[in-house]
């Protein structure tokens, strides 16, 4: 799946204020949450999931990505949330680079095929920096999904 098929204004984070990974992706669960894309009692497992994840490697890729990602039970669709730290995060990157762009993805744990398409898929399309840029410029949730959404169409 593409990122601008997941995507909406209430699933932005366009000042992600967080100190450390660990904060940030138990924000990004919340605002799936707070968005009602994730029902309320599935919050602390999808958390747990995620963090658990993450304890096991690091998510945060090159170039100031991470994309922190779960499979979980009991979903039926996936849902992604998409949060911009300008500051940056630290992620423990593979480059060793702050994450300014995270995309935090849950995933119905019987859709392994779609959980790899829709992970190379989003890496595919982050790792232009011209779509990194572009995505740091934009003013607010709206402009930032129109930059998802032509860099997409850009790809094709």
């Amino acid at each position: 799946m593409k990122l601008s098929q997941l995507l909406r204004e209430d699933l932005v984070v366009q000042s992600l204020d967080a100190t450390d990974k660990w904060s940030a992706i138990r924000r990004l669960a919340q605002c799936a949450a707070d968005a009602g894309a994730l029902p309320a009692v599935a919050l602390a497992a999808v958390q747990d999931a995620l963090l658990a994840r993450e304890r096991s490697m690091t998510t945060g890729m090159e170039s100031g990505i991470a994309i922190p990602h779960a499979a979980v039970d009991g979903l039926e669709d996936v849902v992604a949330v998409l949060g911009i730290a300008k500051s940056g995060i630290p992620f423990e990157s593979l480059d060793g680079q702050a994450a300014r762009i995270v995309v935090c993805l849950v995933i119905p744990r019987n859709k392994k095929l779609l959980h790899i398409r829709t992970l190379a898929e989003i890496a595919r399309l982050l790792s232009r920096r011209d779509v990194r840029d572009a995505m740091l410029a934009a003013r607010d949730a709206a402009e930032l999904l129109a930059v998802v959404r032509d860099k997409e169409r850009e790809s094709v």
